[in-house]
């Protein structure tokens, strides 16, 4: 089971705000999800996100990847994430 910290969004139509999870890579985009990490709200000005820097880390080490929006998010928040290829 590869494990991913990604997006699931939440919110209502042309109002997004998403959860940054761990889920299984294989789970849907808005489906089980193995822990919620923080929030991102990108229609504030600046976009709003709250991660609990703790739990990221635990994942990281573990050996869980990012997806591309994620790794973006966590490199603005300061977190050293490298590019994989899966």
């Amino acid at each position: 089971m590869a494990v991913r910290i990604r997006l699931t969004r939440k919110g209502s139509k042309k109002k997004p705000f998403y959860r940054v999870v761990a889920a299984d890579s294989e789970a849907p985009r808005d489906g089980r999800f193995l822990d919620i990490l923080g929030y991102y709200n990108p229609t504030k000005e600046p976009a709003e996100i709250n991660l609990d820097r703790e739990k990221v880390s635990k994942w990281l080490e573990n050996g869980a990847s990012a997806s591309d929006s994620v790794r973006a998010i966590l490199k603005k928040e300061g977190f050293k994430v490298t590019a994989t290829t899966n």
